[in-house]
């Protein structure tokens, strides 16, 4: 039985907890002032590879959500965490993405940006990408590359409607190199890793917050951290109440789970 008082991180998806397209939901405007209340620490977890976390920051603070830019973890920037565990800086690798994914990636000088000899292929989603960069990635895998996909969603929520996202550019490659990649945005453990390693806790002193049961649900119980699922997103609560294994908390919204944490902790 999950004990409420050993947490010490809250993980929480973004679209569908803390808003819903442009629209604030119940919870979200006294999310940190009631989690710095109880001593605990808080991120956001997206799959986006696309943005900044400032940029996430800054549309999350003309909402209403006052979350700073250090408390958000894109797929992009998991992947930069967990590949400098793995490699020694000046180790070059090739990316695919936008903003996102090659300002984690080069902004500091750790990796060196390049396309051929390279360590590793990097896919992220990328408005701008043409054969040529697809090509050059392929040579590169076939030379014996390691594939890296920030995330395998297919698809990419746009104002017109679903365009191809960064699990579509991750097939293309996958078809044209024979390579299988390695993903590691959710429902992969390798994003909720990535997230334990920022914060320096174990996955027992970790809840996620999400509204979806196929990724931040099944992704957080895969690595053993504790889920809350809210009714507010993509999935109901009857279909909630039947997952295996058993999620441990349930509320309408981030607001009930915020009260179950008050009631659990003080």
């Amino acid at each position: 039985m999950l004990n409420l008082k050993q947490l010490k991180l809250v993980l929480l998806d973004m679209d569908g907890v803390l808003h819903r397209g442009g629209e604030i939901l119940p919870g979200a405007a006294e999310l940190t002032t009631v989690l710095d209340r109880l001593g605990l620490g808080y991120a956001c977890l997206t799959n986006n590879s696309s943005q900044l976390p400032a940029t996430f920051a800054y549309h999350l603070h003309d909402l209403g959500v006052a979350i700073a830019a250090e408390h958000v973890i894109t797929s992009s920037t998991a992947t930069a965490t967990l590949l400098r565990r793995r490699y020694p800086q000046g180790t070059r690798l090739l990316a695919i993405g936008m903003d996102g994914i090659q300002s984690s990636l080069f902004a500091d000088g750790y990796f060196v940006s390049a396309e051929t000899d390279v360590a590793a292929v990097v896919v992220g989603v990328d408005f701008n990408l043409t054969y040529a960069r697809l090509k050059t990635a392929t040579l590169a895998l076939r030379a014996g590359a390691a594939f890296i996909a920030t995330n395998s969603d297919r698809t990419f929520p746009a104002p017109e409607g679903l365009i191809p996202g960064a699990g579509s550019i991750v097939a293309a490659l996958a078809a044209a190199s024979d390579c299988t990649p390695e993903v590691i945005g959710k429902p992969e453990p390798a994003m909720f890793e990535a997230a334990l390693q920022l914060f320096g806790v174990t996955a027992e002193q970790t809840l996620m917050v999400g509204d979806r049961l196929d990724t931040d649900i099944a992704g957080a119980q895969r690595v053993g951290i504790a889920t809350a699922f809210v009714g507010s997103g993509v999935h109901s609560m009857q279909q909630a109440q039947v997952w295996e294994p058993r999620i441990d908390l349930l509320a309408d919204d981030l607001a009930g789970i915020l009260s179950l944490l008050r009631a659990g902790r003080e």
